[in-house]
């Protein structure tokens, strides 16, 4: 069976900090990553999904990290055809993308140049961190107008050569890709293109539901843990993601997860439900499974 890390989506919410899973001494920004850092080896941002990261942060990361600490870092919205706002772009690239006329742009809607930029950009604020050995993958979670097409097909292996040496991970949110009748073509595509797929734990019978099918189709192997909130489709980030699991659920998922690991090198499980602790402590208590 190969290595599982555990780890959450983002350790700086403030419904987090406020909730007193941290212990008093670790008060400001670094002590708070240095704690968590000592809790999970492995973390994803989220951050980069709503704007390009900073060098300067990513040093700061991987000097307040361990050695061996993996962070797993959520591409910028652009690059995964989601709703960019213009504002989002560093400064000098902003009025090229503002020649849509939008307040929100989308990558087909702004010149492949300055696509070109973001992405360089965006793998340049990285370098700190691919320095130091704690660069994991490069989530690409695709939104519900993603539907499987040989173009979409296309798209996604362009995006991996984008990021190229640094490896990518596909998460869907279109459930074409994972029906009973294209779930078997989905995963042979990513296999063929080494290509890992998220696998994810979410709510069902919503328009963007993929169904939790556990399965490698590469050395990494990850799962991401939404919950089961019944407000799935509230724009309340906390009221859509406010579960906990309860140890029931955790005791399965250790089960499934230890599966999983024995068709992959590495397996990384992110706990996503993140209001208060719930992220922290379902992470530390399906650890403890592992454990025992």
């Amino acid at each position: 069976m190969g290595e599982i890390r555990v780890g959450t989506a983002g350790w700086t919410d403030k419904t987090l900090v406020d909730s007193g899973w941290y212990p008093p001494d670790a008060s400001t920004p670094e002590k708070r990553l240095r704690y968590y850092a000592g809790q999970f080896p492995l973390v994803e941002v989220d951050s980069a999904y709503y704007a390009l990261p900073a060098e300067q942060t990513a040093t700061a990361w991987a000097e307040r990290t361990p050695d061996g600490f993996t962070f797993n870092i959520k591409a910028f919205s652009l690059f995964t055809q989601h709703p960019t706002p213009v504002r989002a772009l560093p400064t000098d690239l902003r009025e090229a993308a503002a020649k849509a006329g939008k307040d929100r742009v989308y990558l087909k809607d702004v010149d492949p140049q300055v696509t070109d930029q973001a992405w360089d950009r965006f793998r340049k604020a990285l370098e700190p961190l691919r320095q130091a050995g704690k660069l994991g993958a490069i989530l690409l979670q695709f939104p519900p107008w993603f539907p499987i097409s040989r173009h979409n097909k296309d798209y996604i292996v362009a995006c991996k050569d984008r990021a190229a040496p640094d490896r990518v991970c596909i998460e869907f949110r279109n459930h074409t890709w994972m029906t009973e009748d294209n779930q078997k073509e989905t995963l042979e595509f990513l296999s063929a293109h080494d290509l890992p797929y998220v696998c994810v734990d979410m709510p069902q019978g919503y328009s963007n539901s993929i169904p939790p099918v556990v399965a490698a189709t590469s050395d990494l192997a990850v799962l991401r843990m939404h919950g089961h909130s019944d407000k799935w489709e509230s724009k309340d980030i906390q009221e859509r993601f406010g579960y906990r699991y309860s140890n029931k659920e955790l005791a399965t998922w250790a089960g499934k997860v230890k599966s999983l690991a024995e068709d992959a090198v590495e397996t990384h499980v992110v706990f996503n439900n993140c209001y208060r602790d719930y992220a922290q402590v379902n992470a530390q208590q399906l650890e403890a499974l592992f454990a025992a």
